[in-house]
């Protein structure tokens, strides 16, 4: 495995499993957000329906679970197989659903088959050079098709590529992933550059309680 399969095999073992219902006793949903029940849900990505959808990082599998389960054909792509043994397990016998162990930018890189809609929560698009997955994920969108990605909003004066260190045992060091960071001034600009229109790009704040960090949610159109 890669380095990066490591870190991310290595973070599936410290991530509870998704919930079996949520709090409308729902099966399967669609979640933005780090927090559970807040937030909008699969509307963003504008599907039409039996619409063909990518999610770069998909863990676990649960959202791209969702999709399928609405009549989509949702394909999660991550780069951990530990990640993905953990969606096959419980997510594999769901009809309309595919899932591949590969890194995003050489995914969208060999196919031809185009998607409605691109997605990514707290996945590729936070951990995947922006100069480099951006132009691949346009090459793929249908005309009109949405791209859509969540993740924490940066630390002030902390933007750009910076370094994510996942913990393992006690007595090794931990393992270094990067992330790219930017305020969504910042993603309006970048999408803007690589041919993206009717970019909106803000955050959502914390449901209510002690937590205050919001979600960044950024959308754009092909």
């Amino acid at each position: 495995m890669t380095e990066t399969s490591i870190a991310w095999d290595t973070y599936s073992r410290q991530r509870p499993e998704r919930r079996p219902v949520n709090g409308r006793g729902e099966t399967t949903w669609f979640n933005w957000t780090q927090y559970q029940d807040h937030g909008p849900g699969a509307e963003l990505l504008e599907l039409p329906a039996g619409g063909r959808v990518l999610d770069l990082g998909c863990g676990k599998g649960g959202n791209a679970a969702h999709l399928a389960g609405l009549g989509m054909t949702a394909v999660g792509v991550d780069v951990s197989p530990r990640q993905l043994a953990a969606a096959r397990e419980r997510w594999g016998a769901t009809p309309g659903l595919e899932l591949h162990q590969a890194e995003a930018v050489g995914f969208l890189a060999l196919g031809q088959e185009g998607f409605d809609a691109v997605y990514s929560v707290y996945g590729a698009l936070w951990f995947t050079d922006p100069a480099r997955l951006l132009p691949a994920i346009r090459e793929r969108l249908r005309p009109g098709g949405r791209l859509v990605f969540s993740q924490r909003p940066p630390v002030d004066g902390c933007y750009g590529c910076q370094a994510s260190y996942i913990p393992r045992g006690d007595d090794e060091d931990p393992l270094v992933v990067k992330r790219w960071d930017f305020e969504p001034e910042a993603w309006t600009r970048l999408l803007h550059e690589h041919g993206y229109a009717d970019v909106d790009a803000r955050v959502l704040a914390a449901p209510p309680g002690n937590r205050t960090i919001g979600t960044l949610i950024v959308r754009a159109r092909a």
